[in-house]
């Protein structure tokens, strides 16, 4: 059973902003790739300043931001990050070498994101959550950053999503004999 997630109360939608009807129109992939780069950007602007995800929401989408984020996601994943952070940095906390204060505020917000997605979205492959913050990182983040956050969600999808994991890992092996 999947653990509730903490931005469905969150995450109400503001009065005029299109939801899941725009995202039909937009393409899920784009639209999610979208909100995903916009709630990085929101996670960011949290972990240095502090405030409110419907804010901090309110204020990144633009008119231009709307034609091509999925609304409702980037909402969803934005309220539900924050709202789990304490939750999703306990779970990562034995992933990483460093405190969390210590880790970049980049690499930090996409921990959490990625987090959140493992821990809270199972009908995303866990593949294709980390892959999609390894991209963000190799965007937005340093150097080396993208592996750091690989490594870290690598071992963190072990242990949310151990019969997943155990079934990838057990392909991937007999695809090399």
């Amino acid at each position: 059973m999947a653990a509730k997630r903490p931005s469905e109360a969150a995450a109400d939608a503001a009065p005029g902003v299109p939801t899941g009807a725009a995202r039909a129109r937009k393409g899920e992939r784009g639209g999610r790739r979208h909100a995903r780069i916009l709630a990085l950007q929101g996670l960011y602007g949290w972990l240095l300043a502090g405030g409110e995800a419907q804010v901090i929401g309110t204020q990144l989408l633009t008119a231009e931001q709307l034609a091509k984020v999925d609304v409702e996601y980037f909402r969803e994943i934005l309220a539900g990050t924050i709202s789990a952070a304490e939750e999703l940095r306990v779970d990562f906390a034995g992933c990483i070498d460093r405190p969390a204060a210590n880790l970049s505020p980049v690499e930090h917000g996409l921990l959490l994101l990625g987090a959140y997605e493992l821990k809270y979205r199972p009908e995303i492959p866990y593949r294709v959550a980390i892959n999609e913050a390894i991209e963000l990182a190799k965007s937005f983040g340093g150097t080396d950053g993208y592996r750091y956050v690989n490594g870290v969600l690598d071992k963190l999808a072990g242990r949310l999503r151990p019969a997943e994991f155990a079934a990838a890992q057990s392909s991937g092996a007999a695809l090399e004999k």
